[in-house]
């Protein structure tokens, strides 16, 4: 049974032209998934509003004190963990506790690592905890160790299965599906691509990752309403193993297949390259409208080059804010601010944004998420002066 991190998609309906989201851990497992999975977990309260309350590290220090602040990461193999969520919280956490000694740990795919990482942070002495679990539901023998220790464990980007968490600090990872499967929709009915001319491949996220199934229960209903129906599909965050998988559904499927739908970029990427070595062309990979997550750099590469029609786009910086405060508040014995809440416990949630060739710039290279250099490289120059990127 699929569960869901945040089911609050409907607060967000009413923004729908705005909101047009790793994301990303090991595992890997295969389907044939047609029915929309239920949902295990308790709605979430709706947030009051649309981005986490403090959600900006540029507010004054909360204090003088000094706290010790674990912060472990799950993975390396999705760039945005070691390129943007640790340098945001690092510096957030300096702003917000100058004084405070940040304790930083990745678990490089391992549920076993992380768990002893935590162990280590926890013999530092460490105030707070926060943790990206590789494994919602392993990582909560961390909350255990640290509830034994009275140290608070604020839950970042993925929902650890445990009811002592302190807070949680995330996006609404059904609407990153909804706004994924509703993108790929429209624009296959654009082109005019018949439901009965074949199906689409489904590459979701791992099946160990809460986030996964909040992203496949927001894309589900949108895909099957479509009236496109789904050939395969496939659980994994491995980009070599969705290689695999998907050019052994090349070979299944063939030109039958009419749509690709990706639970992040680098899948996406590993869709492309299996379908270049099984000879099609760009043009043809361009028409099979692939989606992403996480507005990486080869994401949106990608789509100036025309081989992938979205991505979509959670604002680290707020997120790694907004748990770099917490963690602080936490230690000072505060309440959090919160916008919401996700199985009972308090949150700070932020909407995300799908990301097209018509507002990349308007969005992640405004907001300094990216600069225009970092995507429009030599290789990408003619291709972003063609879409007006400047």
């Amino acid at each position: 049974m699929r569960r869901s991190l945040v089911t609050v998609a409907a607060v967000f309906a009413t923004a729908a032209t705005v909101l047009a989201g790793c994301s990303s851990s090991g595992g890997s497992g295969t389907s044939a998934n047609s029915n929309p999975p239920a949902n295990a977990n308790p709605p979430a309260t709706a947030p009051a509003t649309s981005s986490a309350t403090g959600g900006s590290a540029s507010g004054q220090a909360l204090t003088d004190k000094s706290f010790k602040i674990g912060l472990d990461l799950p993975e390396t193999t999705t760039a945005r963990y070691e390129t943007k969520d640790r340098p945001y919280f690092t510096a957030a956490l300096k702003q917000y506790c100058p004084n405070c000694k940040l304790l930083y740990a990745n678990a490089n795919s391992s549920a076993t690592t992380q768990q002893q990482q935590a162990q280590s942070m926890l013999s530092q002495g460490a105030n707070v905890l926060v943790v990206d679990p590789f494994d919602g539901v392993a990582a909560a023998s961390i909350v255990s160790a640290a509830k034994s220790d009275q140290v608070p464990v604020v839950a970042y980007d993925r929902l650890i299965q445990s009811p002592d968490l302190a807070y949680i600090a995330s996006f609404d990872y059904v609407q990153v599906g909804k706004l994924q499967a509703t993108t790929m929709v429209d624009a296959l009915k654009a082109q005019g691509v018949s439901p009965d001319s074949g199906g689409i491949l489904m590459i979701n996220g791992a099946d160990t990752d809460n986030n996964a199934h909040s992203i496949h229960d927001g894309a589900m209903p949108v895909i099957q309403a479509s009236g496109y129906k789904i050939l395969a599909s496939h659980d994994t965050w491995d980009p070599t193993d969705a290689q695999q998988w998907v050019a052994g559904q090349v070979t299944r499927f063939g030109h039958k297949i009419i749509g690709i739908y990706s639970a992040n970029d680098t899948n996406a990427a590993s869709a492309m390259a299996a379908l270049k070595a099984a000879g099609w062309t760009n043009k043809q990979i361009s028409a099979l409208d692939l989606t992403g997550l996480d507005a990486s750099q080869q994401g949106l590469q990608n789509i100036v080059a025309g081989l992938q029609l979205m991505t979509t786009y959670n604002a680290f910086k707020l997120e790694a804010a907004s748990a770099a405060k917490a963690a602080v508040q936490l230690a000072l014995g505060q309440t959090p601010d919160s916008n919401g809440k996700v199985s009972g416990h308090p949150a700070a949630l932020n909407p995300p944004q799908a990301i097209t060739i018509k507002n990349i710039e308007s969005t992640v290279i405004k907001d300094g998420f990216w600069k225009v250099s970092d995507i429009c490289t030599s290789q990408y120059a003619a291709a972003c002066q063609k879409a007006g990127i400047h």
